[in-house]
């Protein structure tokens, strides 16, 4: 009986010495990467998942044929569109919901540029900073540095683009007159700030998923840099 009791208390010790042991190589693997090796993993990763994600979207159907950001109308507009399409509006609805996406996919490649500006110009801080941060800081590092930057950017492509869809007008009296209500946020009730908002977070939202894919599987990037330093978060 003393046996068995001793037996199992040194299956427990040991799995605790294991998990101790396990924790602290996982600790001293991230100690152990130099500022250099970090700052250049991380910006692998951040350059990577832009180029991809800008790739994605700003092609035709980028936004449109992707569910994950595919643009709809705003709040009370979409509920208003189905009754719409009752009285034989379909056809209008899906040009101004095409058109607001055609409107972000125009927009994405343009601010490419400022996507790897802000990659160039990240201190070493920063990239320790993303690496012991959540499975989304590289997303939340972008969002940060380029958001405002690129939305003013993208605001005269959007409405560049939506002009040509001819409904903007018809769209911005309709929805300011829903925003009076409360039925739909006044910064939606601008049709082209409405798309550029819609066009950050679809951005960031791809930047988000090639990030994930990276975390998880640093080995499947064939980096040699990415591999060796997020696979010593792991």
């Amino acid at each position: 009986m003393q046996r068995r009791h001793f037996h199992h208390l040194g299956l427990g010790a040991i799995g605790s010495l294991m998990l101790a042991t396990w924790q602290q190589a996982h600790a001293l693997s991230l100690a152990d990467l130099s500022g250099a090796d970090a700052s250049s993993g991380v910006k692998a990763a951040l350059a990577k998942g832009a180029e991809s994600a800008v790739a994605l979207l700003g092609q035709s159907d980028g936004f449109l044929g992707n569910p994950k950001v595919r643009i709809p109308l705003p709040g009370y507009l979409e509920d208003a569109a189905k009754l719409m399409r009752k009285f034989g509006q379909g056809k209008t609805i899906d040009e101004l919901i095409t058109g607001m996406n055609r409107a972000a996919e125009a927009a994405v490649p343009m601010g490419k540029d400022l996507l790897v500006s802000a990659v160039q110009n990240m201190s070493v801080t920063d990239a320790k900073k993303i690496l012991t941060g959540g499975d989304t800081s590289v997303t939340q590092f972008f969002a940060e540095k380029t958001r405002a930057p690129l939305g003013e950017r993208f605001l005269p492509i959007v409405t560049q683009s939506i002009e040509k869809v001819g409904l903007a007008q018809q769209y911005n009296a309709f929805a300011s007159k829903a925003a009076g209500f409360g039925l739909v946020k006044k910064e939606d009730a601008n049709l082209s700030q409405y798309v550029t908002g819609k066009t950050l977070d679809g951005l960031f939202t791809m930047i988000g998923e090639e990030e994930k894919k990276i975390r998880q599987d640093p080995v499947g990037t064939g980096s040699a840099i990415l591999q060796k330093v997020f696979g010593a978060t792991r």
